[in-house]
């Protein structure tokens, strides 16, 4: 049967649907004719850079992704580990960048869903879900409405599906005016012999369509995920898919029961390209191919044309590969929590897609062109000499002083990004589940694995300044900073997942931020034996509207997850006791290049940012996990953003105590004070000598500077009070958002 015939394509229709005039000769030759319609629609969601990865394939390979206890590395749902005993640890993070700009309720909350189902997908009953947020100006006219609206999508998703949300992090600059980040992250538990793979395999075998129906919401999202904003951005918003949180809870659940049976062959998320990208996964990493009934697809509105099926983005949706002969069985399950159900195909032996509607074959697409032989570029990109002489940072020149140290700390906790959170994170549900051992504020949370003594702990980390000033320092330093919090509470790193997001890979200054940050990342990788084993890449996050199509900083996103054997032995960052010794471990040179200090109270980013010695990271990880394990220390804080003074007064205010700090004889205070020199930690001990004892040996400097008690965070001459600092710490966000703050509980 000839495939049907479909008015004559433009090269008008070709750039609407974001393809290239030589990646549509490309199509003409794969296909050897013309497309049609519906064909045209499938490569383009296939092709665009959310779906193919097009721009980054090439230097993806590079990442590190192996190690003895990786189940599952790149190129499924979701990446998944071994966690002991029986247990694996599954876990993505994916952007949901344009949707949350276009749309902040709907975008930020169907980015949660759609990492919630790349986690259940597998096997994995979700545990905890974190989040990665990068706002524009506070005062920027539509930022208000951005955060609330993201905000209120994220609790609103999260707390509706019963999955805690444990953390993450929130950064302003105004490179994000015009194109904010939101970047979702899932962590789930399953057993190691109940994994499911979204390979088809066996010919005639029925394809299952569960979950809601499908309707016109999201069509062109991956295409929209794959452009730059204009002026013109709200007009894109039919193509921002609407969610229901309480539907993918029975999704949850359905999926579940149904996999404890032995039913199921295969199974995907519908995803970006929803239908299109589901099936031609499943069948391309089957070597199979694929025959779908595009008239027994639910769908919820009357008309809707084969085209608009398969590339709809209706949310709470899967495909399924069954056992032939069980389709009734799992039919029941599916009806009893009330989903739609639907034998919608099959898997063939054709390598070919085929559609059929109406009686007509609508679309014949050979599935390698789509899948693996999809364009593969590799951009052209500047030197990292070249491009940190295109960025034009600003040599530091002279040392900068301050006047007044405690003057200078309440105006940097005061700071857009390092005011507290508490009035975003009261939002969400933190505790459901009742497995959260740290709630949000520390270094990394903390959930415990039901039922047994371990713990996973979790945490998100970029710094995008850092990476705009040198971008492979910056790359080298996400993954450090991702290690060094996850030792900081006790657990021992074990893998990463990402989020990369850049501006237009077409410039190769751009892609001399992407190539470099991917090569500072890899090396960190590598050296701290901290394999990548899922991620998303999110290009062309810039916009015309905001002046001349500026682009955001370089932001890697890291998400990461270690292991507690016993989760009561967990370290939290507040000061627990009187009298007791402050020791910072790790050497302080005073580096303040690209500090939050010189930023925010010099009004500079000037210098390079500070070196990450991977080396000493892994020492300083070892020894906290030591440390901790050995109950040496009662709190434990890594030394980041704002510099050792900064995490001191984070300290004294989580534990509601304050702290006398000494110092050695130096020139210039503020510099060691809000110095972010990398490779540090401050953790508070009743037995400083055995704690030097343990740096020492570990070849690393340490000292004690402070002992714990009063209610200020005083040393030679600076005095700042707990309720100074707290209500400076506090104020930012209730003041930006007109809200009030509950009482601290």
């Amino acid at each position: 049967m000839d495939v049907l015939e479909a008015p004559l394509i433009t090269a008008e229709t070709v750039a609407e649907h974001g393809l290239s005039p030589d990646e549509y000769h490309r199509i003409l030759k794969a296909l050897g004719r013309e497309p049609n319609l519906v064909e045209l629609g499938i490569f383009s969601v296939m092709w665009s850079e959310h779906c193919s990865y097009k721009s980054s394939r090439v230097h993806l390979k590079k990442l590190p992704t192996e190690a003895p206890w990786v189940i599952q590395g790149p190129g499924e749902n979701a990446g998944v580990i071994d966690i002991g005993d029986g247990h694996a640890a599954i876990f993505k993070m994916e952007s949901h960048n344009h949707p949350s700009y276009i749309e902040p309720y709907q975008g930020a909350a169907t980015g949660v869903g759609g990492i919630l189902r790349d986690v259940f997908t597998m096997g994995a009953r979700p545990v905890a879900n974190m989040n990665a947020l990068r706002f524009g100006r506070p005062d920027h006219p539509r930022m208000r409405h951005l955060i609330a609206g993201v905000v209120a999508g994220i609790g609103g998703y999260g707390n509706c599906v019963g999955v805690p949300t444990v953390g993450g992090e929130v950064n302003f600059d105004t490179a994000y005016d015009g194109n904010i980040l939101v970047n979702a992250m899932t962590v789930g538990v399953a057993r190691t012999d109940k994994i499911f793979y979204s390979a088809a395999s066996g010919i005639g075998n029925p394809i299952v369509y569960v979950g809601s129906k499908t309707g016109r919401d999201g069509i062109h999202g991956a295409t929209m995920a794959s452009a730059d904003f204009d002026e013109n951005s709200d007009e894109k918003r039919p193509t921002v898919q609407v969610g229901d949180p309480f539907t993918e809870k029975l999704l949850i659940e359905a999926c579940l029961e149904l996999m404890a049976t032995d039913a199921i062959v295969a199974i995907q998320d519908m995803g970006a390209a929803g239908l299109t990208s589901s099936s031609v996964e499943m069948a391309s990493k089957g070597g199979a191919g694929i025959r779908l009934d595009m008239n027994k697809v639910p769908c919820r509105e009357e008309g809707m044309t084969p085209y608009e099926m398969m590339l709809s983005e209706s949310q709470e949706r899967m495909l399924m590969v069954l056992k032939p002969g069980r389709e009734a069985e799992a039919e029941k399950i599916f009806r009893k929590w009330e989903l739609d159900f639907a034998v919608i195909g099959e898997v063939t032996d054709t390598g070919h897609m085929v559609l059929e509607f109406d009686g007509d074959v609508v679309c014949d697409i050979p599935l390698r062109p789509l899948a693996d032989d999809a364009p593969c570029y590799d951009r052209p990109h500047m030197s990292l000499d070249e491009y940190k002489s295109w960025a034009r940072v600003k040599p530091l020149g002279d040392m900068p002083e301050s006047t007044d140290i405690a003057a200078d700390l309440l105006k940097l906790i005061a700071s857009p990004n390092l005011a507290s959170r508490r009035w975003i994170w009261e939002q969400y549900d933190q505790s459901v589940g009742a497995d959260t051992v740290q709630r949000p504020g520390g270094d990394a949370a903390v959930v415990r694995v039901h039922g047994t003594s371990k713990a996973l702990a979790i945490t998100t980390d970029c710094t995008p300044r850092y990476c705009y000033a040198d971008p492979y320092e910056g790359g080298k330093q996400a993954i450090a900073e991702a290690y060094r919090n996850l030792c900081a509470v006790g657990a021992k790193p074990l893998a990463v997942t990402n989020c990369l997001n850049f501006g237009n890979p077409q410039r190769p200054e751009i892609m001399a931020q992407f190539v470099e940050c991917l090569r500072g990342m890899g090396d960190a990788c590598r050296a701290l034996d901290f394999p990548i084993i899922s991620g998303n890449v999110s290009l062309y996050n810039e916009s015309k509207a905001t002046g001349g199509g500026s682009a955001i900083l370089p932001t890697p996103a890291i998400g990461a997850v270690g292991l507690l054997e016993d989760w009561q032995r967990n370290a939290s960052v507040g000061f627990k006791g009187e009298g007791e010794t402050l020791v910072l471990l790790g050497h302080s040179t005073g580096h303040v290049g690209q500090s939050l200090w010189l930023d925010v109270i010099h009004g500079r980013r000037d210098g390079p940012p500070p070196p990450t010695d991977l080396d000493v990271e892994s020492r300083l990880g070892e020894l906290l996990r030591k440390l901790i394990g050995r109950g040496l220390v009662s709190a434990a804080h890594d030394v980041a953003d704002g510099g050792a003074l900064v995490a001191i007064a984070e300290m004294a205010l989580a534990g509601g105590l304050g702290v006398e700090v000494t110092l050695p004889n130096v020139a210039n205070p503020a510099a060691i004070l809000f110095g972010e020199d990398q490779g540090r930690a401050l953790v508070t001990t009743a037995d400083a000598d055995a704690v030097i004892a343990e740096a020492t040996a570990a070849n690393l400097f340490a000292a004690s500077i402070g002992k714990t008690g009063g209610d200020c965070v005083a040393g030679p001459g600076f005095n700042a009070s707990l309720s100074d600092l707290r209500a400076a710490h506090e104020g930012f966000f209730p003041r930006l958002m007109g809200a009030e703050l509950t009482p601290e509980f």
